[in-house]
């Protein structure tokens, strides 16, 4: 369902660029003081000896706003690169086609032009025909409903003729009269000004310009054009200000804090939240495409490996894999991979009875695969006391599969169909599974609700399974190894 008046159905691509670094130590915490007052913690096992606690890293910290945004680009980059209409390079070019008439929407709005012709590549691809659906639907290069475009817009939009001349393009593109073509769609650019790049893109301007001065700033009204800006509104009301940035309200409200905007937010069920942060790295695979195009198409590459972005956190190569059992075992005795504890109460989550079933398959011992990286072993705590706190105590998660080498990982092959024939990042210890079977559905909301926070701040990339949702730690989740004090690993 479109929530914004001037919407979006291009599924497009868009960079990830060089990891950023979150600034992590939270007061004083990570440094193993107390931390400031204030601070925000990890949540702790309930009624446990947690130990010294844990300031969050991944708690919002206006200080640190830059940061947040420049990972909410890269982490909610793989989408567009994974949909992106022939490939990330080839929608980069048929957006830069548009970028003079960018350029002069963009002073007419007095807006960012490079964040507006990121709304092109998010919106259409840089297709100045796109159409989500039917003729009323969002169409053209920035992808605008035909009621708004006649109601808010002050566009020529004839529906009826507009619509004729729609089915006629598509017979004869069914039937490869390309001369036809060109000639109806300048009939239809007559009668529906959204397929008219130029008028599209000075409409997209008067949209903006409205939103701005409704909401006081051009990252909500960015938002808006995906949202809405009456839908914005509530969520600022809700906030309890009318006009912060969009980042504050989007990483300062959580299930147990603003909680009522945490579910606005999730209730859109549209991508709308995200909206923004899929704009930055539109804007970001748009410069890389200019200024440094080998480094886009090994982004491409990369994000496109896989159904997830697991390995722009790990390329092949870039961290050790373990071949054997005996490497395995030999990492296990020189501390690179640690114990996944069996203390549900401790640490939100349960091992799976079966996991290292195969190893006396292969000569191991079950135990062998029953362990991560610290980095991943820090991680999978922080999501089950994420999980638990938001559940409302519920739990513990389960944890299916952890840490393989090689040689298992090709057994596995051999009976389970989704088990990946290429690099798998399990052989490296960065990566583990959790269940797909949930105590509630207040639980399954809050696990979703941690990976999505996760993935959007590039400490993880994740993809659902048929039966568990796999995921790999990124290398910056070494923010949360204090965590592995509570295990007695720190």
């Amino acid at each position: 369902m479109r929530r914004s008046p001037v919407n979006v159905r291009a599924r497009v691509a868009v960079l990830a660029g060089a990891l950023v670094v979150l600034a992590v130590a939270a007061g004083v915490g990570l440094r193993g003081d107390a931390p400031a007052p204030g601070v925000p913690l990890v949540p702790t096992p309930p009624g446990g000896d947690a130990g010294a606690p844990v300031p969050d890293p991944f708690a919002y910290d206006p200080d640190e706003e830059d940061a947040f945004v420049r990972r909410a680009a890269a982490g909610s980059a793989h989408v567009l690169y994974a949909r992106s209409p022939g490939g990330a390079t080839a929608t980069a070019a048929r957006v830069a086609r548009w970028r003079a008439q960018v350029e002069a929407a963009a002073q007419a709005a007095a807006v960012e032009p490079d964040l507006l012709e990121g709304l092109v590549f998010l919106e259409s691809a840089g297709r100045e025909d796109a159409l989500a659906g039917g003729i009323q639907d969002a169409a053209g290069l920035t992808q605008i409903l035909a009621e708004t475009a006649t109601n808010l817009l002050g566009m020529r939009v004839d529906t009826r003729r507009s619509g004729r001349l729609t089915r006629r393009i598509d017979r004869a593109l069914r039937r490869g009269r390309l001369l036809e073509v060109q000639r109806l769609r300048a009939k239809r650019r007559a009668v529906d000004d959204r397929f008219d790049p130029g008028k599209a893109l000075a409409a997209t301007a008067r949209y903006l310009t409205i939103a701005k001065r409704a909401l006081g700033r051009d990252d909500l009204a960015f938002v808006s054009y995906h949202m809405g800006i009456g839908n914005l509104q509530g969520v600022l009301r809700a906030y309890g200000d009318d006009r912060p940035s969009y980042a504050r309200v989007y990483f300062d409200s959580t299930p147990t804090r603003h909680a009522d905007v945490q579910r606005r937010l999730a209730a859109f069920g549209d991508d709308s939240s995200n909206y923004l942060w899929k704009l930055y790295a539109a804007r970001e695979i748009m410069r890389l495409y200019r200024e440094d195009p080998a480094a886009l198409a090994r982004a491409q590459a990369l994000q496109t490996a896989k159904n997830s972005a697991e390995e722009v956190l790990h390329p092949a190569g870039s961290t050790p894999r373990f071949a054997t059992p005996q490497q395995l075992r030999a990492a296990w005795d020189d501390g690179v991979i640690r114990a996944l504890p069996s203390d549900r109460e401790l640490t939100g989550l349960a091992r799976d009875s079966r996991m290292g079933e195969l190893a006396g398959r292969i000569g191991a011992v079950p135990g062998l695969y029953r362990g991560l990286r610290p980095e991943a072993l820090a991680l999978a705590l922080y999501v089950g006391a994420q999980t638990r706190e938001y559940s409302g105590g519920q739990g513990p998660l389960v944890v299916t599969s952890t840490v393989r080498d090689e040689q298992y990982q090709r057994r596995l092959m051999r009976g389970n169909r989704e088990a990946t024939r290429n690099y798998s990042l399990h052989t490296t210890g960065w990566a583990f599974d959790i269940a797909r079977r949930y105590r509630s559905e207040r639980q399954a909301r809050a696990f979703q609700f941690v990976l999505d926070r996760l993935q959007v701040l590039n400490v993880i990339a994740w993809v659902r399974e048929p039966g568990a949702i796999h995921i790999t730690a990124a290398d910056d989740a070494n923010a949360l190894l204090p965590l592995l004090g509570r295990i007695g690993e720190g």
